[in-house]
């Protein structure tokens, strides 16, 4: 697959290297096996999250603006209540701070006085209404655009991470935090921090509007808060642990299903249907395990707080009709404040009931950063040097690699190549061809010794600059799911039709694309599956003369193709090559006989440098004696 600078070079090289690497391991990896999600605390979760948010403050802020609009609204709902009880059926007088608001004509007699209270309910009510109706617009379009802004921000950096990190967690990983882990943001900025403090503002007013009536009562109702406190600080502490164990059992059962359906055609083969839904229903299984520990720790936390607000509502209710009886307080009075105290307990059991939410959240939220915070092995400097075309010169001094500490796969690797040279690259399996070419590219950055693109260090070159050096085909072309031109197109965006059908005339490709029903806008389907693979390779070399890169890579581009199609392949490959600095790995030694210098690989050294092409050929083509059974 032909590809330019950054991350789908690094997606193409991700499946064609980093697989190879797992199946001579022997083992099919779990990439979720580790967890290395980071511990964050409260206050650095909510300090990233509305740092990310910023753009979005103004919309946070009318948000917290149309809550607090509700305390004022729910503090004047009891109000006809009382007028109803104290004034129209008992009575009372109208209470002072009425007086000046109530109009006289509703003043006039009970009729008068008793419609009032029934349109101030109303009034009341309708306003609470709008105001929730703009609250929930707002809430939804405030929410979904930061799961939108965050979610890209994350697909963004996935992309930038090095090979390196994608081959220890996978993609799944990945994949599973950018999609279920993302809208942590939209639960904690806008379900969780802002219903929190308009919340505690309403519990504040409550608790003042109480104490003016009685303070005793107040007292009581307020004295269950600090329990509540500590219980939601205990539980939320478990509740996130435990939520943090649960999204990695559903990341690894979402990683089963990836990993079978793109090793589809493989299972089939090996009629592991069965098998594979056996595995994914094991790792589901821990999943709904861990929702049903959540839920059960989150349930008895609730009853827990349940009981706690029970107590308080009983204790002022004893309370209360104690005062009515010692005339303290009126009836309407009582009334008035258990409305009100209806309305206190209410937000403070939404909060202590949100903890279990908030802390799924905030685990997710712990996920995402981790995500975030991860720094790409190949990095570059911040003064690195521009690069606008390369003259091709290329010099390997004492390379040396290695995928795992202690696990050697270059070692002491020097040559040097002129421009324009054509290079093979030889080996058996494993020999360090592939790898050899991802540092070239500075997919990885070498353990020892540098690399030198026209006598600079590579890693002084900006990233974006040096990739787009390369043109790449690998031994299995890799396409998008759409069109051909599009896929051709990759490699420069903004290339016209016709420069897109002249790639495609000199990868021997014109041909074959006109005879298609849709000809160039015909969509390939997933990974190009709905062409032959030599027609797939034909569209990666088009993509590779459309980039026009001064370096060429050919990870062995005619491996899985016949004969006849090979020889379309090699003449478009010979166009392709001209005047250009390339790399050819091959297992076929006829496809390496047009190469100018000769790179022979054994056990990550390099044991031969030659341009007697043939000679070198030759001897590498001549079977390797068997060894002679020791006497007996």
């Amino acid at each position: 697959m032909t590809l330019g600078a950054g991350p789908s070079v690094a997606v193409a090289m991700a499946m064609a290297d980093a697989s190879r690497r797992h199946r001579r391991a022997g083992t099919i990896t779990d990439m979720n096996a580790t967890d290395t999600t980071a511990r964050y605390s409260a206050w650095t979760i909510y300090r990233r999250l509305l740092q990310h948010a910023r753009p979005y403050w103004g919309h946070i802020a009318a948000l917290f603006a149309l809550g607090l609009l509700s305390t004022p609204l729910k503090l004047l709902m009891p109000v006809p209540l009382k007028i109803g009880v104290d004034s129209v059926v008992g009575d009372e007088p109208l209470p002072g701070f009425l007086q000046p608001v109530v109009p006289a004509v509703f003043q006039s007699g009970e009729g008068a006085l008793l419609l009032f209270a029934a349109l101030l309910l109303v009034l009341a009510y309708l306003l609470w209404h709008f105001s929730q109706l703009g609250h929930w617009l707002l809430h939804s379009y405030t929410g979904q655009r930061l799961t939108l802004s965050l979610r890209s921000r994350l697909f963004r950096h996935v992309q930038r991470l090095s090979l390196s990190h994608h081959d220890r967690r996978g993609s799944t990983d990945a994949t599973y935090r950018i999609q279920y882990d993302a809208p942590a943001i939209q639960w904690i900025a806008v379900e969780g921090v802002i219903p929190f403090i308009n919340a505690g503002v309403m519990v504040l007013a409550m608790i003042c509007v109480i104490a003016v009536l009685d303070w005793h009562m107040a007292l009581v109702a307020l004295a269950i808060a600090p329990v509540l406190v500590v219980m939601t600080r205990t539980w939320g502490k478990r509740l996130r642990r435990q939520w943090r164990d649960t999204k990695k059992l559903h990341s690894q059962a979402m990683g089963v299903v990836q990993e079978t359906m793109g090793a589809l055609r493989v299972v089939k083969a090996f009629n592991g249907e069965d098998r594979e839904h056996e595995r994914f229903l094991d790792r589901a299984s821990h999943g709904v395990r861990g929702e049903m520990r959540v839920a059960g720790s989150q349930g008895f936390f609730e009853l827990a707080v349940g009981m706690t607000v029970a107590v308080g509502m009983a204790a002022t209710l004893f309370i209360g009709i104690r005062h009515v009886q010692l005339e303290i307080i009126t009836l309407g009075e009582l009334l008035m404040i258990w409305a009100y105290l209806a309305q206190l307990y209410g937000p403070l059991q939404t909060i202590s009931q949100k903890v279990g939410t908030l802390q799924g959240s905030m685990a997710s939220a712990e996920r995402v950063l981790t995500l975030l915070d991860a720094s790409p092995d190949v990095a570059e400097k911040p003064d690195a040097r521009p690069l606008k075309t390369a003259a091709g010169s290329v010099r390997f001094e004492s390379v040396g690699f290695e995928y795992r500490t202690g696990q050697r796969v270059l070692s002491e690797v020097s040559f040097d190549i002129e421009p324009g040279t054509a290079v093979g690259i030889l080996g058996h399996t494993g020999a360090g061809k592939s790898t050899l070419a991802n540092l070239l590219t500075r997919f990885y950055d070498p353990a020892a010794g540098r690399i030198l693109l026209d006598g600079v260090d590579l890693r002084d070159y900006r990233l974006d600059d040096l990739r787009r050096q390369y043109a790449i085909v690998l031994q299995d072309p890799l396409l998008f799911a759409t069109s051909i031109a599009e896929n051709i197109a990759y490699a420069r965006p903004e290339a016209t039709m016709g420069d897109i059908i002249a790639a495609a005339q000199a990868a021997g490709a014109h041909d074959f694309i006109e005879q298609l029903p849709d000809g160039y806008d015909t969509i390939v389907g997933e990974r190009g599956m709905e062409l032959s693979g030599g027609e797939r390779q034909r569209v990666s070399l088009a993509r590779a003369f459309l980039k026009d890169a001064p370096i060429l890579i050919l990870d062995e581009p005619t491996s899985a193709v016949d004969v006849r199609t090979e020889t379309i392949i090699i003449q478009a490959m010979q166009r392709l090559m001209k005047d250009r600095t390339c790399f050819m790995i091959a297992h076929r030694l006829s496809t390496l006989r047009r190469c100018d210098l000769l790179l022979v690989l054994d056990g990550g050294r390099l044991i031969e440098t030659g341009t007697d092409v043939d000679r070198i050929l030759a001897e590498r083509a001549q079977p390797r004696p068997s060894p002679v059974p020791a006497a007996t």
